[in-house]
C-alpha cells in the first residue's frame, strides 16, 4: 500500500485485515474524511495515518496530545518516549517526524496487529522505534533499566476493541508508569467517557494521587459530560508547560479547553482514586458513534 492517498471511486481490492487473539477483526481502510488511512478494530476507528504527512493528526484527541508533545523540551529536540498501545503508530511517527533522533518503545499486545501495520503502513526507514509484543502493564517492569527515570513522554492509549482494559486504569498501574518518567517527563492518557463522566473523574483522581501536576484537555461538550468522547489527561512531576495550550485548544475545529487548577478540582469532585481491587474497563460507546 504505497503512499497515503489514493483515488476515490475506483474498484478497490478488499482492505488488508488480520484476526486478533480475541476474535475481533482489524483492518486498514481509506479515511472517508481526509487523506490517509484508518485502522479499524471490530468496527471502531483506532488510528489515522497519513504516510505522506506524519504531522497530520486527524483525530482530535491525538492532535491535543500532539500539542502537548510540541511543548516538551526545546522545539525539535529528540525525546525518549514509551507508547502503551500501538494502533497504527500515529504518535510514534509524529514524534519521529517532528523530533528526529528520538528513541521510542512501543508496547502492543497483539502480534497480528503489529504485523498488519508494519506490512501496509510501514514506519519511516531508520526510525529508532522498537516494538515489543507484550501486555502494556507487564512491559512496564521489563523495559531496559536505563529507561527508568529517564522517559520524557509516556503515552497510554490502550484499547481492547472500544474499551481500555481495567488493569490499565488503576493506581498500581499509574505508579508503575510514573516510575519510568524523568523528573519533568509527561504522562499522556486517552480517557473515553460519556454522560456523567464517572469513569473520567475517577481516572483523573487516580492520576493526581501519583503525579502532582495534572491538566485535562477536551472538547467543551465532552468535558461537561454532554456527549461521549475523548479526554486527554496530561500529568507530570513538574509544572506542565501549558501557557499556549488554551489558545491552541480554542482554535478548533471544535472548541476545546484546558481544565486545570480550581476547575479541575471541581471536575474531580469527590471521586476517589481507583485501585486494582475496584478497577473497571472504560465505558463502551454506543455503536452508532462510529457509523459512517
Amino acid at each position: 500500500m504505497a503512499g497515503a492517498r489514493r483515488r476515490r471511486g475506483t474498484a478497490d481490492a478488499p482492505p488488508p485485515q488480520a484476526r486478533l487473539s480475541d476474535g475481533t477483526l482489524a483492518r486498514i481502510v481509506p479515511s472517508p474524511y481526509t487523506s490517509g488511512w484508518e485502522l479499524e478494530v471490530d468496527g471502531t476507528p483506532q488510528s489515522h495515518v497519513d504516510l505522506d504527512d506524519p504531522a497530520h493528526l486527524h483525530f482530535e484527541y491525538v492532535a491535543r496530545m500532539g500539542a502537548v508533545i510540541d511543548l516538551l523540551r526545546l522545539p525539535g529536540q529528540p525525546l525518549t518516549a514509551v507508547h502503551l498501545g500501538a494502533g497504527a503508530m500515529t504518535l510514534p511517527r509524529y514524534v519521529e517526524h517532528t523530533r528526529p533522533g528520538s528513541r521510542q518503545q512501543v508496547i502492543e499486545l497483539e502480534p497480528a496487529l503489529v504485523e498488519l501495520v508494519r506490512a501496509h503502513l510501514p514506519l519511516p526507514r531508520g526510525a529508532a522505534i522498537r516494538t515489543r509484543v507484550q501486555d502494556a502493564r507487564a512491559a512496564l517492569g521489563r523495559l531496559p533499566a536505563a529507561i527508568t527515570g529517564a522517559v520524557d513522554l509516556l503515552v497510554s492509549d490502550v484499547y481492547s476493541g472500544a474499551q481500555t482494559p481495567a488493569h490499565l486504569t488503576s493506581l498500581e498501574f499509574y505508579r508503575a508508569a510514573a516510575a519510568l518518567l524523568a523528573p519533568d517527563g509527561v504522562l499522556l492518557v486517552n480517557v473515553a467517557d460519556g454522560a456523567g463522566l464517572r469513569f473520567a473523574r475517577g481516572q483523573v483522581a487516580t492520576v493526581q494521587s501519583v503525579l502532582p501536576y495534572v491538566v485535562v484537555l477536551a472538547e467543551v461538550q465532552v468535558l461537561k459530560g454532554r456527549r461521549f468522547g475523548n479526554l486527554v489527561v496530561a500529568a507530570s512531576g513538574a509544572p506542565l508547560p501549558t501557557t499556549w495550550l488554551p489558545r491552541l485548544m480554542a482554535a478548533g475545529p471544535h472548541p476545546a479547553k484546558v481544565a486545570e487548577g480550581a476547575e479541575l478540582a471541581a471536575f474531580v469532585g469527590g471521586a476517589a482514586p481507583v485501585a486494582d481491587a475496584d478497577a473497571v474497563a472504560s465505558p463502551r460507546p454506543n455503536s452508532s458513534l462510529f457509523e459512517r
